[in-house]
């Protein structure tokens, strides 16, 4: 993966929320929910990965001191905050903030299975 363009890291992280979307939907069930339409899915893991490339590194580095003093935990946090984010710009909905946290450590353990094959692949 590290000569490969920038279109294409970014349609593969466009991909895998997607997917860690459809997953994390599928194992909370009622907890956060879409119209059950495909493009929904398509589109706000785009919109996921637009945030996470733009929004992300910047809620990082303000929150660099909480990261450093739980060890990182923090950026569990930070996911699921991301997650919020997307469910308030599209029509995904999520019954709470707790909720969200626990979608985005999906989607992370998802993105974590797909690079770790891609890696494996190569």
């Amino acid at each position: 993966m590290k000569n490969q363009s920038f279109l294409y890291r970014f349609c593969l992280r466009w991909l895998v929320c997607s997917l860690g979307l459809w997953i994390a939907a599928g194992l909370l069930g009622s907890h956060l929910t879409y119209n059950g339409s495909f493009w929904t899915i398509v589109t706000s893991g785009f919109i996921l990965a637009v945030v996470n490339a733009i929004l992300r590194p910047i809620i990082v580095v303000f929150s660099l001191p909480a990261i450093l003093v739980t060890l990182g935990l923090f950026m569990v946090i930070i996911n699921g905050f991301m997650v919020y984010v997307v469910t308030k710009i599209t029509s995904l909905h999520v019954t709470s903030f707790w909720y969200a946290v626990l979608a985005g450590m999906i989607i992370g353990l998802v993105n974590y299975l797909v690079s770790a094959i891609l890696e494996n692949r190569e």
